[in-house]
């Protein structure tokens, strides 16, 4: 999506809290916007200071403002007292080890917090593991949904692959490497052993990856690998069910019974179901008990 109009400059960042996506490989997809930010942000407040600092060196920035860690184990009682210093006029940039903050990483609460605030919150956007993922398995990407990590013991995994089964959306995971045969063998067994998928690992990095094939072929293909990395599984939606006059025919009498109109709740049923019009009228018609 382009925007024609002219934008006359950057977005003024004091009194606000910022969002700064980091690169999730390549150094070289720092934008200008996220350099000026370290080297000009009263704080940064970083998942890992360590790597912070190691990124700024790569980027060849020095990092003039506060440095503070901010992880899961501290955002929600460090939100405050960083949001203190946009109150009082000052910019504080969030930045975690890899990507977009929030994501799957710190930022959700400070987020929420500064909202509570009425305090300004913008983001500096730039690499995505879940989009680039997305964009290269070759999979619809018109419509998907972001899942994250699947629990880590078997049977809680196994519940929540069933409930998304069903989902027509391209779905979207992340997984540890020592984690990844197995679950594909999961996906494999919840949403069928053909259902098409594509496992993307260490995107944008020299040795980047993505193999693509059914969840049972690429179950295989993980374990003999031992795949390692950053890795992201993308796996297609379930496939349109394919209703029949006859499968639906009784929903229509259901409603009729409960008041409804018939042909309003063949309309309905009809639409909802994929099935003509015509034909389930006539059904309907026919199914009805005599009077």
């Amino acid at each position: 999506m382009t925007d024609p109009s002219p934008v006359p400059g950057p977005v003024p960042e004091a009194g606000s809290l910022v969002l700064a996506a980091t690169p999730i490989g390549n150094t070289e997809d720092a934008s200008p916007r996220l350099i000026r930010l370290l080297a000009d942000a009263d704080v940064v407040a970083a998942e890992d200071t360590r790597r912070l600092h190691g990124l700024a060196g790569r980027l060849g920035v020095e990092v003039r403002g506060k440095v503070t860690s901010y992880h899961e184990h501290n955002e929600t009682a460090r939100a405050d007292e960083l949001l203190d210093v946009v109150a009082g006029g000052g910019t504080v940039v969030v930045v975690t080890d890899a990507g977009m903050p929030s994501v799957s990483d710190p930022g959700y609460r400070i987020v929420e917090r500064a909202i509570e605030r009425d305090l300004r919150v913008t983001a500096a956007p730039g690499p995505s593991a879940v989009l680039t993922a997305l964009a290269l398995s070759g999979l619809p990407t018109d419509r998907f949904t972001f899942e994250g990590f699947l629990p880590r013991k078997a049977g809680d995994r196994a519940r929540t692959l069933s409930a998304l089964a069903a989902e027509p959306r391209t779905m979207v995971f992340f997984e540890a490497p020592h984690r990844i045969a197995e679950t594909l063998g999961a996906m494999a067994t919840a949403f069928g052993e053909n259902r098409p998928a594509a496992v993307a690992r260490e995107l944008t990095k020299t040795y980047e990856e993505v193999l693509r094939g059914p969840l049972a072929d690429l179950a295989e293909r993980a374990a003999a690998a031992q795949l390692r990395g950053e890795i992201c599984v993308v796996v297609s939606g379930a496939p349109p069910v394919q209703a029949s006059v006859d499968d639906v025919v009784g929903e229509v009498l259901d409603r009729v019974a409960q008041g409804e109109r018939l042909k309003a709740a063949v309309a309905e049923v009809a639409e909802a179901a994929g099935v003509p019009k015509r034909d389930l009228y006539a059904a309907a018609l026919a199914a009805r008990p005599a009077k």
